[in-house]
C-alpha cells in the first residue's frame, strides 16, 4: 500500500474554495471536510489581548454545515475523493446521513466516503442532543445506515435508539456501489467496532507510533474476527505538529495561549504518560471535557499559568518541516498510510499562519521522499 498524504479543506469563514483545483491535482489521496457546530479553542482567548488571530475573525465557532461544503466541493472536482472528517451520529438521524451521503456520492460521481464517529460533547450538550452511550447508539446508527443502502425495498428495524417503519431510501448507490465508510476511533470498543465495518480509519490521539501501531493492531484483528481483509482498511490520521523555520520560531510559537491551549485536548490520563501532572487537574478528559462557553477567562488563565512548553512538545512532533517530516515517517513505519500533517503552529498569530501552508507543503514533499514517493 502507498503513502499519500491528505489535505485539509477548512469548512468555515470566510470559506475559501478557490484552492479546490489545487487540491484535485493528484498531489493529494483525499480532501478532509471537518464538521463541527464549534471549536475547541476557548472564548475566553479568541480576544486581541491573546492573539491577532482574533482581529481576522472575530470567533474560532464560525463553522458551516461539513457535508453542504462537501457536496459544493463534489461539484467543483474531478479526480480527488472528498471525506467528512468526522460526521458524529448524534446531531444527525442515521437515515439522513444515509441519504445525505448518497446525494454527495452521486453529485461526486462515486469519490464520497462518509467519515462518521461517536461524537463530542462540545458539538452536542449545548444544543440540548442526547449524549448518553454515544458508542451504542454509533454502532445501531452503522447497522441503519447499511440496512438502507443495502434494501431493495422498505425495511423495518427495531433498536434501542431507532425504530423503523416500512422505511425506504431508494435512491440507488452512484454506479452500483454504496461510499466507502471511514471510522474515527480510539477507545477499545470503537476499535473493534472499527475492524468490523470500516473502509478506512483514523484514531482522534496518537501519541507515539508505537501506540497508533497498537490501535492499527487492534483494528485489524477485529476486522479479522469479523472475515473481513484487515489490510483492506485504510490506515489514515490526523498529526498535530508544530512547525517552525527554525528553534527560535518553535520557542515563539510555544508561547502563544492558543497554542498551550492544544493541551485541553490531551487527557490527564494521556499527560501523565508522558511525566506531566494537567494543567486542569487528574480528572481532565481532554477534548471530551472542553465547552469553550464555560471554560472561564480566570480558569484559562491559571491553565496557561501552569501550562508548559515541554508538555506540547512531548505529544506533538516538532521542528523545521524536515524534522516534522521525520517524525511522520515513525507512523508510516507503525502502518499510516494517508497522514494529514496539521500544523498547530498557525494557532501562534497571523505571521504564522500565512506562512503554515508552505511548511505543510515542504513537509509533505519531504514525507514522500522519505518514503519512496514522488515529492
Amino acid at each position: 500500500m502507498t503513502v499519500q498524504p491528505a489535505a485539509f479543506l477548512r469548512t468555515t469563514l470566510p470559506l475559501d474554495l478557490s484552492r479546490l483545483e489545487e487540491l484535485d491535482s493528484g498531489r493529494y489521496h483525499s480532501i478532509w471536510l471537518p464538521d463541527h457546530m464549534v471549536s475547541f479553542w476557548p472564548d475566553s482567548i479568541w480576544t486581541p489581548e491573546f492573539t491577532d488571530l482574533a482581529a481576522a475573525s472575530p470567533s474560532p465557532h464560525r463553522h458551516l454545515d461539513g457535508l453542504a461544503v462537501a457536496a459544493a466541493a463534489a461539484v467543483l472536482t474531478e479526480n480527488v475523493p472528498l471525506v467528512s472528517a468526522v460526521v458524529d451520529t448524534v446531531r444527525r438521524h442515521p437515515s439522513m446521513l444515509a441519504q445525505t451521503a448518497l446525494t454527495i456520492d452521486h453529485l461526486a460521481k462515486g469519490r464520497f466516503i462518509l467519515g462518521l464517529g461517536s461524537g463530542e460533547s462540545e458539538n452536542t450538550l449545548p444544543y440540548g442532543f442526547d449524549f448518553s452511550r454515544p458508542v451504542s447508539r454509533f454502532e445501531e446508527a452503522l447497522r441503519v445506515i447499511r440496512l438502507l443502502w443495502d434494501s431493495d425495498g422498505p425495511v423495518d428495524f427495531d433498536g434501542q435508539f431507532y425504530s423503523l417503519r416500512h422505511a425506504r431510501l431508494d435512491t440507488e448507490p452512484y454506479a452500483g456501489r454504496a461510499p466507502q465508510i471511514w471510522i474515527g476511533a480510539s477507545g477499545p470498543r470503537m476499535l473493534e467496532i472499527a475492524g468490523r465495518h470500516a473502509d478506512g480509519w483514523w484514531p482522534a490521539g496518537a501519541w507515539t507510533p508505537e501506540h497508533y501501531a497498537e490501535m492499527l493492531s487492534a483494528v485489524r484483528a477485529s476486522a479479522d474476527h469479523a472475515g473481513r481483509d484487515p489490510l483492506a482498511i485504510t490506515p489514515c490520521f490526523i498529526q498535530v505538529c508544530l512547525i517552525g523555520e527554525n528553534e527560535d520560531a518553535l520557542a515563539e510559537i510555544l508561547r502563544a495561549p492558543l497554542v498551550k491551549a492544544f493541551l485541553l485536548q490531551v487527557s490527564a490520563e494521556t499527560l501523565r504518560g508522558f511525566g506531566f501532572e494537567h494543567p486542569m487537574g487528574d480528572g481532565w478528559r481532554g477534548f471530551q471535557d472542553i465547552d469553550p462557553a464555560v471554560l472561564t477567562r480566570e480558569r484559562i488563565l491559571a491553565f496557561l499559568d501552569k501550562a508548559r512548553p515541554e508538555m506540547v512538545l512531548a505529544t506533538v512532533p516538532h521542528g523545521t518541516p524536515t524534522q516534522v517530516a521525520k517524525i511522520v515517517k515513525t507512523y508510516v513505519d507503525a502502518g499510516l498510510r494517508v497522514p494529514k500533517i496539521l500544523d498547530y503552529g498557525a494557532m501562534a498569530g497571523l505571521r504564522y499562519a500565512e506562512a503554515s501552508a508552505a511548511n505543510v507543503r515542504a513537509a509533505e514533499d519531504e514525507l514522500m521522499r522519505l518514503c519512496g514517493g514522488p515529492s
